[in-house]
């Protein structure tokens, strides 16, 4: 199951981008300008630099997501940002054992008894190969590195580590990971742009909300019209629209 959190952001990050941002116009020092930024005069400014389009200063406040729950296939796409930090769950190092292998379960397969058995043995089939290849490569990794002279204890230790680095190539998309983002503002609103809209993939639009929601308990101006452009625009999809824009104004508003 989904599951984000929020586990640091820049401090009063709001007041940050708006002293960032005077400052480009003020012959004040920074100091100067963050004592006189009152509450509603840093909401204004923010709520300026959003008419103005004056998106730089935005990049000086960045927010660090705890993110479990998702499938290697979201780590394919949510990389793409490239804009952005990421720390994952490593397959190398990290061997799926019984317990420890979960995967994602689309929710169109979910739904439809056949092929949700279908996927389910899938998945234990991938397990097993992977647990198999890993089994096989250990015991002959290990008994090169005997011969070599290294200790049984330490060879074992170190073939483990090499044999799961070949195994994994066996898992699926859907194996579960997690990982940790950081990103900046800027970056937030391009990421929310394309990822909350309804034709980005089920998976990463429901992160993208689920962030999204995050970012405006934090920075409620800041990420006011964050979000799909037909938020606070039209559609730019063209003949691809989904033709909701109601629909996901109306999920904006509720977050």
């Amino acid at each position: 199951m989904l599951n984000v959190k929020l586990i640091a952001c820049t401090p009063d990050p709001e007041k940050t981008i708006a002293a960032a941002a005077k400052i480009c116009y003020s012959s004040s020092d920074a100091a100067t300008i963050m004592e006189g930024l009152t509450p509603e005069k840093t909401e204004g400014f923010l709520e300026m630099l959003t008419e103005i389009g004056h998106a730089s200063p935005i990049e000086h406040a960045s927010f660090t997501f705890a993110i479990e729950g998702v499938s290697r296939s979201l780590l394919a796409q949510i990389t793409r940002h490239r804009i952005a930090s990421y720390s994952v769950q490593s397959q190398r190092y990290v061997k799926l054992k019984e317990g420890i292998f979960t995967y994602i379960t689309p929710p169109e397969i979910a739904k439809d008894p056949v092929a949700h058995e279908k996927y389910q043995k899938a998945m234990e089939d991938c397990h097993k190969n992977y647990l198999e290849l890993a089994d096989a490569l250990q015991a002959r990794h290990t008994a090169d590195l005997v011969a070599q002279g290294v200790s049984e204890k330490e060879a074992k230790r170190r073939a483990e580590k090499m044999a799961i680095e070949d195994a994994r190539y066996v898992l699926p998309n859907a194996c579960e990971t997690k990982m940790v983002v950081t990103m900046n503002a800027r970056s937030l609103y391009n990421f929310f742009q394309l990822r909350c809209c309804n034709r980005a993939q089920w998976e990463i639009r429901e992160l993208a909300w689920a962030m999204l929601k995050l970012c405006r308990e934090q920075a409620p101006t800041l990420f006011k019209k964050a979000g799909p452009a037909c938020v606070h625009g039209g559609c730019p999809e063209g003949n691809m629209t989904c033709g909701k824009a109601k629909e996901v104004r109306e999920r904006s508003q509720n977050l």
